[in-house]
């Protein structure tokens, strides 16, 4: 993403110089300051989604600091294409947004009372009866979007995905997967699971869904506050192995082996 807003600034930079140096021939006509009134949104808008992507690809940025500059930008270009009016000084008009913030920051404010450490002999309160440490998650549930980990010999650490909205799918056929017990947690709102686990890999599954179903191998459970429990038979023994954790208000969720 940096290296996308370099370019993107190195393009613009290039743009301008050309259309300076063609404007001072007399070969075209061009104002900068003129020109400048309509660029300059532009950069609010790229700004603003380059932090969401960033956020939903979980590599920083913020939300809300995206959502922000992208509205903000929006809103000088189409005055700036006469579609409404809106100058820079109305900035302050935005300010019921903060409320908008406030109200999805006190959704997003779930605390989860399961979680993971990726070292189990350094923290004395792993609970061995269900696999999960006792602590508290603070993270917000803003992120909507599907996530594929599909790609060949993709790398498979412990991870923890949180979303308002959106499907999952794993294919650990695919996966280089280490010699030690790799936690991943999913918690969503409303999401379909579908995971692919080879045959010579053990796992263990914790679920809960509140609305759905649940089918692991030959197993299958669907209804309304379900919770799952199932561990393959060399799960305690296998060096390599994997422990899910995965709670959904609404959705499905599908373990199959090859």
């Amino acid at each position: 993403m940096r290296n996308f807003f370099r370019y993107f600034f190195a393009i613009f930079l290039i743009v301008i110089g050309v259309m300076l140096v063609m404007a001072n021939l007399e070969v075209i006509d061009f104002n900068f300051s003129v020109a400048w009134h309509y660029i300059y949104p532009i950069f609010f808008v790229v700004i603003g989604f380059m932090s969401l992507i960033r956020y939903l690809g979980r590599r920083g940025g913020s939300w809300i600091f995206g959502s922000f500059f992208a509205i903000f930008g929006s809103l000088l270009i189409m005055d700036r294409l006469d579609w409404m009016t809106f100058a820079f000084k109305d900035v302050i008009n935005l300010w019921p947004l903060l409320i908008v913030y406030i109200g999805f920051s006190l959704i997003g404010r779930n605390r989860v009372t399961i979680s993971y450490s990726f070292d189990d002999d350094k923290n004395h309160d792993y609970d061995y009866d269900t696999g999960w440490h006792k602590k508290y998650f603070d993270n917000s549930m803003f992120s909507v979007g599907s996530q594929t980990f599909d790609e060949q010999n993709w790398v498979v650490e412990p991870m923890h995905l949180k979303h308002m909205a959106g499907d999952f799918y794993f294919n650990f056929s695919k996966a280089f997967i280490p010699e030690k017990k790799i936690p991943i947690t999913i918690d969503s709102l409303a999401a379909d699971v579908n995971i692919v686990v080879p045959e010579n890999i053990d796992f263990r599954i914790h679920a809960r869904v509140k609305a759905g179903g649940i089918q692991v191998l030959d197993q299958a459970s669907d209804g309304i506050n379900r919770t799952f429990v199932y561990q393959t038979n060399n799960y305690d023994a296998a060096v390599k192995k994997l422990d899910f954790y995965i709670n959904l208000k609404a959705g499905n969720i599908r373990i199959d082996r090859v």
